[in-house]
């Protein structure tokens, strides 16, 4: 299920739950909730319950089966720190990406206050990253308690870029993602707001990954900004952005 990932920042998605709630003014045209009621539709098993958050234990053990080496976003459905989803089931979840050792695993969430407090009862394996969602200046407090979790990687996702988020603590973050809103109706995101994220990121060492600027047409829009693609990763934290 879901073995291969257009989201240009991964390779792969894997879904050990699926569906949600809403939380933030970044999930009022939320993705994943068109998908799954679309996915409920064409009678696919996972999503029978629609949107409606659901466990999915069978699907705990895909990576396992991968034995290529991939970045998998995990819960790309989901929030794995919904406050529904058991700390037992996030427990199984973080043993197995413990176990498929060879894959490195991004997580996000929009659950900041629960990741602040279950981090110190989980067991971060070095091939954990840990991202949250921040999609304007009222959420900046899930920064911080990011920068409290266990995990060696963690990282932003600026994503959908609602309004702007100037000085940023970007301190012990290693990746910043940013992405406008695409579909039917998606709010604009200003060019402004982007170039002065770039420009943190570059001060503070930061790789920066912009995503795309989405609209109606995410494709004919596309991902360049000031004339060039900006695809960082966290394995280049100590390189320098150039021709700024």
């Amino acid at each position: 299920m879901a073995q291969t990932s257009e989201i240009e920042w991964t390779e792969s998605t894997w879904n050990p739950v699926t569906g949600c709630t809403k939380i933030s003014l970044g999930c009022k045209h939320c993705y994943a909730k068109r998908m799954a009621e679309r996915l409920q539709a064409m009678g696919q098993a996972n999503y029978a319950n629609g949107f409606n958050l659901t466990i999915q234990p069978h699907m705990l053990e895909l990576p396992l089966r991968w034995k290529k080496p991939r970045m998998i976003f995990v819960n790309s459905m989901s929030d794995l720190f919904h406050k529904n989803v058991p700390f037992t089931f996030i427990q199984q979840t973080f043993d197995v990406m413990a176990r498929a050792h060879w894959h490195s695993f991004q997580v996000l969430t929009k659950r900041a206050e629960r990741l602040a407090e279950l981090s110190p009862k989980l067991e971060w394996a070095s091939n954990i990253w840990m991202g949250v969602s921040v999609e304007d200046i009222r959420y900046r407090s899930r920064i911080k308690a990011l920068q409290s979790a266990g995990s060696s990687t963690k990282f932003l996702s600026l994503e959908p870029l609602l309004g702007p988020l100037h000085d940023l603590d970007l301190h012990g973050i290693d990746w910043v993602i940013v992405g406008g809103e695409s579909g039917p109706k998606a709010r604009p995101m200003d060019p402004a707001w982007v170039i002065d994220l770039r420009d943190q990121c570059a001060c503070a060492g930061v790789p920066f990954f912009f995503k795309q600027w989405g609209g109606t047409n995410k494709k004919q829009a596309g991902r360049l900004l000031e004339g060039r693609t900006w695809d960082q990763m966290p394995r280049d934290r100590k390189a320098t952005i150039q021709s700024l």
